[in-house]
């Protein structure tokens, strides 16, 4: 396989200058979110650490507790008191009433939400010896989690795909379920080209830049649900899907009147603050020691703990569709435009996906146009449309620039090219708006969120699931840490080591990709020549290429932020 360049990498091209742009030269939201966020890291950061001193755990305990083994949960943990003020966001009315045995479930955890990061956190939890023991509720009304092998050969590309970065992917593989996307259509690439429609300049990646084999792989979100769900399924560990919707979710104030252990009922242990209760559309309960909200953006578990969000709505949708070329395509290719960017991914075979972001009268109008129409202007906006092709040096043949290269000369391969003529839509269009939205807390008394329910970002860089599954992979690896302890996995103090691990590296790509929204949502001469300076710099000083390609890759900080 050739071409092709990972999702982070759309937004890595001018990575050092983005959020400057967007800060310095536009201010507003972009310093607010930083500064706002940042500050709620640092209070919450105090408040870890006082933890720390009152509830820190001998070391002797923590021996003594990880050789218990099977009673690890017989052990009594002190609880820490909440605010009254919990419950009546938290509980129904009639959350303290009994109920029988033959109508709820007890379980470890309940994720809520059987998509590509729930079903992940899941697979992940049964691949580790300390979680493997676990029994696990999956509560998610999609009927396709109730089927096997839904995906048929012969079936046409979906237009909904994701971007799947090095590290990611290196996660999938860890918990054995990159095997089964490999059984369906994926294409993995290596080089990706990027470029702006004032024609000024243009940066191309390879993967050999950065010493690897690929950047990344472009799989349809279709085949990763079948994926994750076949290895759910083949695994043997305790858990069970409930095909419903959650309706109410219930969490009483700790007591420390009565002595409760493991063994007490299910209604002892909700009564003493020790279970959530799970109210489900279908009129089923269940019990759970920690509720996971892995329900997207409309999360309805981030709703019910009264979890609080930042953000804002962009005034942008984006079109996304599934279409053929004439010759197979191996590159990745994004151009940015007046409107938004248009990235053009491979899916395998002669297909690519479509990601056209614009505003949304424009995309009323490209969703409702006639296919003919509809090719005619992708073609156009990849080629000459907008502007004209980026010539090797900025501003034409005048190379401003040239102290950038440090006398670094470039390959043949590097020079810029036209993408492959689009001949053919292979899906129907779909348009969704825009928006940024950050919860400011991750994790509550017996409630945690994980991807789109903790954060929502632009998908210029493709970055939404990456982030997820590393959520994922980082909750699970903090809950075995917490049962090696004998740890209560829904303690608030437990959870809150997953907020800390996961929530700067999710603010720092939020802020990145929201400044590099900024930074190309004005035209503007000066503003466009530092943008042509970023791609230049990129394209042509290899330390910084390097640099952006292994935190593309997942693998280590912006050098910004480093």
């Amino acid at each position: 396989m050739k071409t092709c360049v990972d999702g982070r990498n759309m937004v890595a091209l001018p990575m050092i200058l983005a959020s400057v742009l967007g800060e310095l030269i536009l201010g507003g939201k972009t310093v607010d979110i930083l500064i706002g966020l940042q500050r709620n890291l640092i209070d919450q950061q105090k408040k870890k650490r006082a933890q720390q001193v009152r509830s820190s755990i001998p070391a002797m305990n923590r021996i003594l507790a990880t050789k218990a083994g099977s009673n690890v949960y017989r052990l009594r943990i002190p609880w820490r008191s909440f605010s009254n003020d919990a419950a009546p966001k938290l509980s129904s009315p009639n959350a303290g009433d009994p109920v029988k045995g033959s109508e709820a479930q007890q379980y470890d955890i309940a994720i809520v939400g059987g998509g590509m990061v729930g079903l992940a956190l899941a697979c992940s939890l049964a691949s580790k010896p300390l979680t493997k023991h676990l029994n696990v509720a999956i509560v998610d009304s999609n009927p396709a989690l109730g089927r096997k092998n839904f995906i048929k050969k012969d079936d046409l590309p979906d237009a909904r795909v994701s971007t799947i970065t090095p590290a990611a992917i290196s996660f999938l593989k860890d918990i054995n379920a990159w095997r089964f996307v490999e059984q369906h259509r994926h294409a993995y690439f290596d080089q990706m080209q990027v470029w702006d429609y004032t024609g000024l300049s243009y940066a191309k990646y390879n993967a050999r830049d950065a010493d690897k084999e690929i950047l990344g792989c472009v799989v349809e979100n279709k085949v990763l649900l079948s994926s994750l769900l076949s290895h759910v399924q083949d695994m043997d560990f305790l858990k069970k899907i409930h095909p419903s919707r959650l309706t109410s979710m219930s969490i009483l104030p700790n007591s420390s009147s009565s002595e409760v252990d493991s063994t007490s009922s299910m209604t002892a242990l909700f009564t003493h603050g020790r279970l959530a209760k799970l109210e489900l559309e279908d009129g089923s309960s269940l019990y759970a020691k920690l509720v996971v909200g892995a329900d997207g953006g409309k999360s309805r578990v981030r709703e019910l703990a009264g979890i609080r969000t930042t953000g804002w709505n962009y005034s942008q949708n984006a079109i996304i569709c599934t279409v053929e070329h004439a010759v197979e395509n191996h590159c990745a290719w994004q151009r940015f435009l007046p409107s938004g960017p248009l990235a053009v991914l491979p899916i395998g075979d002669k297909f690519s996906n479509i990601v056209w972001t614009m505003t949304p009268k424009e995309s009323s109008d490209f969703k409702s146009m006639t296919d003919d129409d509809f090719l005619k202007a992708v073609n156009h906006a990849l080629d000459y449309g907008y502007g004209p092709h980026p010539t090797s040096g900025i501003l034409g043949s005048s190379d401003l620039f040239s102290w950038l290269k440090g006398g670094i000369s470039s390959s043949a391969n590097d020079c810029f090219e036209i993408p492959p003529k689009v001949i053919k839509l292979a899906s129907e269009r779909m348009a969704f708006p825009l928006s940024l939205r950050h919860a400011n807390d991750y994790a509550s008394k017996r409630v945690v969120l994980i991807g789109d329910a903790a954060h929502t970002v632009h998908p210029l860089a493709g970055q939404g699931v990456n982030l997820g599954f590393g959520d994922a992979s980082s909750l699970s690896s903090v809950i075995s840490e917490g049962i090696a302890v004998g740890t209560d996995i829904g303690e608030v103090s437990l959870l809150k080591k997953y907020e800390a691990d996961r929530k700067p590296a999710n603010i720092t790509m939020m802020a990145v990709l929201d400044g590099f929204q900024k930074a190309y949502s004005v035209d503007f001469g000066p503003l466009n020549f530092l943008r042509a300076a970023a791609f230049h710099g990129a394209h042509h000083i290899s330390p910084l290429k390097k640099s952006i390609i292994s935190y593309a890759s997942g693998e280590m900080r912006l050098p910004l932020f480093a």
